[in-house]
């Protein structure tokens, strides 16, 4: 997949410092069906990145999420999270733009925006 088109930086407030090995998915939804189509899969680096996530031709037009294990993260560090998953769901009208989407996250809380 080319690199870039779609990426994300998973932050862990609660230590003030990157989120590594973050498992992620990102999806479409069909519309006619109203069902989401598994895309691709991604875990984020030591940095808390993860780049690289759809190919051009794959992220046309549309509506998507990005689901973040973030339950999974938590239990790896010995810790409990309020949240078992975390889905972001978003709009891609323009087929050559860039989307960077963070996500701050502690074990009870989170948000996200689109970056550059």
């Amino acid at each position: 997949m080319e690199s870039g088109l779609l990426t994300t930086h998973v932050l862990n407030g609660a230590d003030g410092e990157p989120a590594p090995g973050v498992a992620l998915s990102l999806h479409r939804l069909d519309p006619p069906l109203m069902v989401w189509s598994l895309l691709g899969l991604g875990t984020t680096d030591e940095d808390g990145r993860c780049s690289g996530l759809g190919a051009r031709e794959a992220l046309r037009p549309g509506t998507y999420k990005l689901r973040f294990e973030t339950g999974s993260f938590w239990e790896s560090r010995g810790r409990t999270s309020f949240f078992p998953y975390v889905e972001v769901v978003f709009s891609i009208s323009d087929q050559q733009q860039r989307i960077h989407l963070p996500l701050l996250m502690t074990r009870f809380s989170y948000s996200t925006y689109t970056g550059s």
